[in-house]
């Protein structure tokens, strides 16, 4: 009985030890299978010999209804091991004509010690097909482990950056480098958000090459996010074609057309001209990748002075009939000012002398205000701060401080020189006006779309108040005269609707000699002018022969805005215009026919 029982006793132990080496073994699949398997994934993607990238395609940019601007397309890149060619000539002279490449271009790449070289960068998934097949026939007549073979060619999966578009947008887009990063553009900018994570995968090697099927995937690849634009093609189209026709026609160096809704900041249309190919960027300068929008900075001119006159009305100096004497010349401390073309003497009202775009009546007008009043004013507008676009490489534009004022500083800022900006600035200016007096900050991005499909809103935009409701209304109704046959901008009005706006024609800094050389032309407007639906400005640099904002500017709003009310499905309003006087005479006989109606 003694023995029996202990040897019952050493059955039981052995049970409970397997028992116990059983469940160690069990919690311990428990922790490689389920808890730490995608650790062991991760490491055995990099200890195993045979594994290579998974390369993740890049995020869509589309217009605001999802029509693609930039999209990766699935490509085929041929790789090498150098380390298994024997004999590269031979091999090169084998491999060159089926790729179309030189037979240097093929040796070049293929001796060597490296484990990779790159041989034929993003070719079509056919181009591997057809060089796949011709090596593996071509081996056929040489035995498995024979020297004369040839191997160490691989296939790597990758994507070519394609733009649809062309050229339509490329200054706001921009580009990928060959590397597939973001190089200018929205694609720079947001490259953090628009590139995927890449992923990777095993092989099995048979003879120097991957045996087909024997892929199997350990990290999947992650889709780059899509970002949603708040452009709309067809609006875009219609301004790149119309810009880029008074570009040529003008013989300028360059053109901006930007078209923005005032309440919600949001562009519709961001055209420049020239602009460039991005499917096709290996002879383009730098100087033409910029995005001159927000990089370029220029003297706004006549433009400027809405910003003098809404100061002026705000502060209660003046009111827009207010009269004044305006001459042809007009000297402040050492320099005389001038208006553009000779006159006698004039009496005009304050809305006279911005539908004539009289520089010494702005001067006179901004003589009302302190100079720090007037700095102020340009600063709550937005002059010598980025807009808060978000785009790459904006310009906060130039504005002295007061300190910095010579004497003919002041007179000079309250005609729209002396300070610059950039044309996305000049674009808020007015629709601050546009919007009663608030100012929103300008964006391209309408939100983001993940690989899932979710879109997620951009944030909304911030905004602050300049002027105040009655000012701006009174500003609206004053720029109106400026689209009217006795303004400077006759030809941006169109049938049936209200329109709102101002020419600017600038003497322009040339960098080249530090020094006043050509003009900047330009028209922003918006409308209709009593309910102002979107604002449209036109910016052209340094334009030959005929360079007045009006005669250039005034046609590309016509046609664009023309275009914009239509597709948007915006009605006149059917408001009548009440002409307000621009000049004494027409104040005084104003006054005479209300007193004759009150009577």
């Amino acid at each position: 009985m003694g023995n029996f029982a202990i040897a019952h006793n050493r059955i039981r132990l052995l049970i409970l030890l397997v028992a116990l080496a059983m469940f160690v073994f069990g919690i311990r699949l428990v922790q490689v299978q389920a808890v730490q398997a995608s650790d062991y994934r991760a490491r055995a993607a990099t200890e195993m010999e045979n594994t290579r990238s998974l390369l993740a395609p890049r995020g869509e940019i589309t217009d605001v209804n999802g029509v693609a601007f930039a999209r990766s397309v699935a490509a085929t890149s041929i790789v090498v091991d150098q380390t298994q060619i024997s004999n590269p000539h031979k091999v090169a002279n084998f491999v060159a004509p089926i790729l179309g490449l030189s037979v240097s271009e093929v040796q070049a790449s293929i001796t060597g010690v490296r484990k990779w070289s790159m041989v034929f960068q993003n070719a079509k998934p056919a181009k591997w097909q057809e060089l796949n097949l011709a090596i593996a026939q071509y081996n056929t007549q040489f035995p498995p482990m024979s020297p004369d073979r040839i191997i160490g060619f691989f296939p790597e999966r990758s994507y070519v950056r394609e733009y649809p578009s062309g050229s339509l947008i490329a200054s706001l887009v921009g580009f990928v480098n060959h590397d597939g990063k973001g190089a200018t553009g929205l694609e720079s900018s947001m490259n953090s958000v628009i590139a995927g994570v890449d992923g990777k995968y095993s092989y099995a090697n048979g003879y120097g090459a991957e045996i087909p099927g024997s892929q199997s995937e350990i990290i999947a690849a992650q889709t780059g996010t899509t970002v949603r634009l708040t452009i709309d093609r067809d609006i875009q189209w219609v301004a790149s074609k119309a810009i880029s026709d008074v570009v040529k026609a003008s013989h300028a160096i360059s053109g901006t057309v930007i078209v923005m809704d005032p309440k919600t900041g949001e562009i519709l249309a961001h055209a420049t001209a020239p602009t460039f190919d991005p499917n096709n960027t290996s002879k383009v300068s730098l100087v033409a990748m910029r995005n001159p929008s927000v990089q370029d900075v220029y003297e706004p001119g006549s433009t400027g002075k809405v910003m003098t006159l809404s100061a002026a009305i705000e502060e209660k100096k003046i009111t827009p009939e207010t009269v004044f004497t305006v001459p042809y010349a007009l000297k402040r401390s050492t320099k005389v000012f001038h208006d553009h073309e000779r006159h006698a003497t004039k009496h005009l009202t304050a809305s006279g002398i911005l539908a004539e775009s009289s520089n010494t009546g702005s001067i006179q007008i901004g003589e009302l205000l302190s100079h720090e009043t007037l700095y102020n004013y340009l600063s709550k507008f937005g002059v010598g701060t980025k807009t808060g676009s978000g785009l790459p490489g904006e310009s906060n534009g130039i504005l002295p401080k007061v300190a910095d004022w010579s004497g003919t500083t002041a007179p000079t800022v309250a005609f729209g020189q002396g300070y610059s900006l950039t044309a996305m600035q000049a674009t808020s200016i007015f629709a601050t006006i546009a919007n009663n007096g608030v100012r929103v900050s300008p964006t391209v991005i309408a939100g983001t779309r993940d690989a899932s499909g979710n879109f997620t809103p951009a944030a909304g935009r911030s905004s602050q108040r300049v002027i105040s409701i009655d000012t701006a209304q009174k500003m609206r109704i004053m720029m109106e005269s400026v689209v009217s046959a006795s303004g400077t901008a006759p030809t941006a009005a169109i049938s049936g609707y209200r329109v709102a706006g101002k020419t600017g024609t600038a003497m322009r800094i040339d960098d080249t000699c530090g020094c006043y050389r050509g003009y900047t032309a330009s028209f922003i407007g918006f409308a209709p002018a009593d309910k102002p639906a979107y604002v449209i400005s036109i910016t052209i640099q340094d334009p030959k022969g005929l360079h007045w904002g009006g005669a250039l500017g005034g046609p590309v709003f016509k046609k664009v805005m023309s275009f914009v009310l239509q597709s948007r499905h915006i009605p006149p309003t059917g408001t009548v215009v009440v002409p307000v006087a621009l000049n004494e005479k027409e104040l005084l006989a104003k006054k005479a026919a209300d007193a004759k109606t009150t009577n």
